[in-house]
């Protein structure tokens, strides 16, 4: 975890690249909302989005930022990886991570985000019968835990 480190105001950039990237890749083919993906869903939205988040997320730089993580209240909140470097385990160092030194130990995934779902079960957490509707949505959230 030599790569994990706090991130930083400057990180926002990359961390709201990150995000954008992931979102439209996995979301849009199940919310299919062009004026949200296309047009509010920005780089420069996201970075004042998360811009009071930033002392509860770390990033994985290993020369660049390539992924992070926000963990708050041992809940992780988000988890983007780079989409080019899915299954590279960055995705699983920055879990790890969060587990470890942020004492998270649930969450909540997108129930169609079937991909999400079964990468936290191989690390440790388990489906619970608790969901919950996405805000402003159709679609629901399931509860996973440690």
């Amino acid at each position: 975890m030599e790569n994990i480190r706090k991130a930083k105001p400057e990180d926002l950039s990359r961390i709201a690249e990150i995000m954008v990237f992931n979102y439209r890749l996995n979301f849009y083919p199940i919310f299919k909302s062009d004026s949200y993906y296309f047009i509010d869903l920005g780089v420069p939205q996201i970075m004042e989005e998360y811009r009071p988040f930033i002392e509860n997320m770390w990033v994985y730089d290993d020369g660049a930022v390539k992924g992070f993580v926000h963990a708050e209240n041992s809940e992780v909140k988000k988890l983007f990886v780079e989409p080019i470097l899915h299954g590279n385990g960055i995705g699983a160092e920055l879990l790890e991570y969060a587990v470890k030194n942020c004492g998270a130990n649930f969450l909540w995934a997108l129930e169609k985000n079937e991909r999400a779902i079964k990468f936290y079960e191989r690390h440790g957490f388990c489906l619970t019968s608790e969901r919950k509707p996405e805000e402003d949505t159709t679609e629901y959230l399931v509860h996973m835990k440690r």
